[in-house]
């Protein structure tokens, strides 16, 4: 995964209308609060991330990602993942 991070912001935000049918979520709005994002939701977008980092997640890094509340708290654990890899 060599993307920016607006390149992953971008992907991000696609994933969740696409997927979510969520259009343009604040970066820092609570997902779970303003669009009722839930924890199935959450299982989908573990998968995403996995497809854009090109890599199986641990049960481990998936508990890391259940204080997850913002576009940007995915940007920062997807980032942590990538430095923790390299």
């Amino acid at each position: 995964m060599n993307l920016t991070r607006e390149q992953l912001q971008h992907k991000l935000l696609r994933i969740f209308e696409e997927n979510f049918e969520i259009k343009n979520p604040g970066l820092d709005d609570d997902l779970r609060e303003a669009y009722e994002f839930d924890s199935i939701d959450a299982i989908g977008l573990l998968v995403e991330i996995e497809r854009i980092m090109g890599v199986k997640l641990s049960q481990e890094k998936k508990k890391q990602s259940m204080d997850i509340r913002t576009i940007n708290d995915i940007c920062n654990y997807v980032e942590t993942i990538h430095i923790a890899r390299s």
